[in-house]
């Protein structure tokens, strides 16, 4: 067995079957496996995993419940596989046909490559026009801050088994932003991140204010722990309280946008984004990376 597909799992009932039937669709001439790290459902997830076992011969469902967090249940499951190629994919979206056979053959050759992201398959058209596509192409543009290397989102990695047992695996204490500090890591330890644009996967968002806010200001906590943990001893932060205000101003005048769902989700990422600046604030004991 050489290549295991890592699905971490909780509570995706209604997403799940989608994305097993997508894998089940795949076509590779070598042997794989799929590993599904449930990280606590409590809904009917294990029941729908188990009904794909014909379609998918290999397929296994192991127990990640002890740690809430992404980062553990990815790394759960690395540790039950049995192959050398690791690609990582989520319950809540959709890996295209040719997904499995273009990640493989992309790790021939290189230890750490992303794909690219659809989002027009499985959101509607208000939605998508709540954010643009953040990986059409493959890996993400280098983060804004230091040390300003690519990165992908965890739904869209690959890497060899011997790089992520080099780096320790994803950080299992980072709720949110593991796959930015995985790629992040991986790139200090000489690994270069690999755009693969012929395999795609259709990216899920999420689709209510309270979702989006939830999500926002998760992804904005997270980035200034980053940010203090990679910044240069000395750099020079070009934080001004002065943005910070403005913005929270430009919050208030943008209330009108709530007339409409696009943009009523649209303020609430961008409110959920502020507070979550606010809170990493002071969590973290650091600015918020500009």
């Amino acid at each position: 067995m050489r290549i295991s597909v890592i699905i971490p799992c909780r509570n995706a009932e209604r997403t799940i079957g989608q994305q097993l039937a997508a894998l089940a669709r795949q076509r590779c001439d070598e042997e794989w496996e799929v590993i599904v790290a449930d990280n606590g459902s409590t809904d009917r997830s294990r029941d729908i995993v188990e009904q794909f076992r014909n379609r998918l011969p290999n397929l296994r469902l192991v127990e990640a419940y002890q740690r809430r967090s992404p980062g553990f249940a990815r790394n759960v499951g690395v540790a039950a596989a049995r192959g050398d190629v690791l690609l990582h994919c989520d319950a809540d979206d959709e890996v295209g046909d040719n997904w499995l056979p273009a990640m493989t053959r992309a790790l021939e050759t290189h230890e750490l490559v992303a794909c690219r992201m659809d989002i027009d398959k499985l959101n509607p058209p208000w939605l998508r026009l709540v954010h643009a596509n953040p990986q059409p192409d493959g890996a993400q543009v280098p983060l804004w801050y230091p040390p300003h290397l690519p990165h992908a989102a965890g739904a869209t990695l690959g890497v060899r088994r011997a790089l992520h047992e080099r780096i320790g695996g994803f950080d299992e204490s980072i709720a949110y932003l593991e796959d930015a500090d995985f790629c992040i890591r991986a790139q200090l330890a000489g690994a270069t991140l690999v755009s693969v644009p012929d395999a795609v996967v259709h990216y899920r968002y999420r689709d209510t204010a309270l979702g989006l806010y939830r999500q926002g200001r998760n992804y904005a906590k997270y980035n200034v722990r980053l940010y203090k943990r990679y910044r240069p001893k000395g750099y020079r932060d070009r934080w001004r309280w002065r943005v910070y205000v403005e913005r929270w101003l430009q919050l208030l005048l943008r209330i009108p946008d709530w007339r409409t769902r696009t943009g009523r989700c649209h303020w609430f990422w961008s409110f959920g984004w502020q507070m979550g600046y606010t809170i990493g604030m002071l969590k973290f004991r650091s600015k918020p990376p500009v």
